[in-house]
């Protein structure tokens, strides 16, 4: 199948192009049709499957297809989790929207930077508003945008939404929207919580389920090291040396950990950064561009901080340490292994994460290959 059969604008077809795609992901298949029909829908599909592009491109078509003259009213809004997701998405909407004409306007409000700049942007009104659900509600508050006449809406990563408590905020938002719209929802797994969030929301929905509940993708090769817990940071050292590992994203279950974990590479001369959610969204997006560049070789993120992070041909991700959650687990390691391209996904294991080890297993339904090297087995 190509995009040019899914009943997309030549526009669009070219930025399509332009991006080096040739044809349509699985969701992008199956969601772009139903969004560009006007339908509701309800999508799990895990990170890597495309689709933001799912739900970008039809977007794109159905606004331009019926354009507005004058004050610009917000017709599209997104809402994500993170600042890092809303930036990729807006990203999105950009590329897509870039041979259209007449042009949309988009623009991505997030908290963690100056309000006043963003609320200056908006006087001049916005078609398609990507944002994080706090900052939309403060500039709700400040009179700086109305939600009266958005005609779309989108739930993305609605399950991480829910993990952090936004809930309180959706429904805030919801109670400001017209009644009569399209709403999206997209999900990595369909939660009790999520069916209950989409009986609230979605009207009569095409349901599309791309992936397995919390299932890895199989393009990851997964790999466990048994390490005492003062010997993480040596093995770690070892493996990004010995292999020559030039992109790597390292999880830690805290932000200190984070921040002492890139001091100790760094000591080892690997050039590491750290985000996490203490650090401001400036020098956040400064250490993903340096990392996406190359500049920097080793990023370490909490999970918060990481949601959204969107690297074509990332290599490698390194649990130093197992998550809480076995989900969170899939999610990390989805980073790598996108668009069908391989990834390595290796997980740093102590005695104290040997259930948490089992746990992950249950989970995806596999065993996890064990790694050896000798100077670093537990005794």
């Amino acid at each position: 199948m190509s995009f040019s059969s899914l009943g997309l604008s030549e526009s669009l077809l070219r930025a399509i192009g332009d991006s080096g795609y040739n044809t349509p992901t699985p969701i992008q298949q199956q969601a772009i049709p139903v969004v560009l029909a006007g339908r509701d829908l309800l999508a799990a599909a895990q990170t890597g499957t495309g689709k933001t592009a799912g739900f970008t491109l039809p977007i794109l078509q159905r606004l331009a297809d019926k354009a507005t003259g004058g004050r610009r009213p917000v017709r599209a809004l997104i809402l994500t989790p993170t600042r890092e997701l809303a930036a990729q998405v807006a990203d999105s909407v950009s590329k897509y929207g870039m041979h259209q004409m007449p042009k949309l306007k988009s623009d991505v409000v997030f908290g963690g930077v100056k309000i006043n700049p963003q609320m200056m942007r908006l006087r001049g009104g916005v078609d398609i508003l990507t944002a994080t659900p706090g900052r939309l509600l403060d500039l709700v508050a400040q009179n700086a945008l109305k939600l009266n006449q958005v005609e779309i809406l989108v739930l993305d990563e609605a399950d991480r939404m829910l993990d952090m408590g936004f809930i309180r905020d959706i429904n805030k938002i919801l109670a400001l929207l017209p009644n009569k719209r399209q709403n999206l929802l997209f999900s990595a797994t369909f939660s009790a919580d999520i069916r209950k969030l989409a009986q609230d929301i979605l009207f009569k929905p095409v349901q599309i389920e791309i992936a397995a509940e919390n299932a890895a993708a199989d393009t990851v090769e997964q790999i466990a090291y048994t390490v005492s817990k003062t010997q993480k940071t040596a093995l770690l050292t070892h493996l990004i040396k010995s292999n020559d590992w030039q992109q790597v994203l390292v999880f830690t279950s805290t932000k200190h950990g984070a921040n002492r974990l890139s001091e100790k590479l760094n000591a080892s001369q690997i050039n590491a950064k750290a985000i996490h959610g203490n650090k401001s969204q400036g020098a956040r997006t400064s250490a993903l561009a340096e990392f996406k560049t190359g500049v920097i070789q080793v990023l370490v993120a909490t999970d918060v901080a990481a949601r959204g992070i969107d690297i074509a041909k990332l290599p490698h991700v390194v649990n130093y340490e197992l998550p809480c959650s076995s989900a969170d687990y899939v999610h990390r390691i989805g980073r790598t292994g996108r668009a069908g391209l391989g990834g390595l996904a290796v997980s740093l294991v102590c005695s104290e994460e040997n259930s948490a080890l089992r746990q992950v297993e249950k989970l995806i339904g596999n065993k996890i290959a064990q790694g050896r090297i000798a100077d670093f087995e537990a005794k």
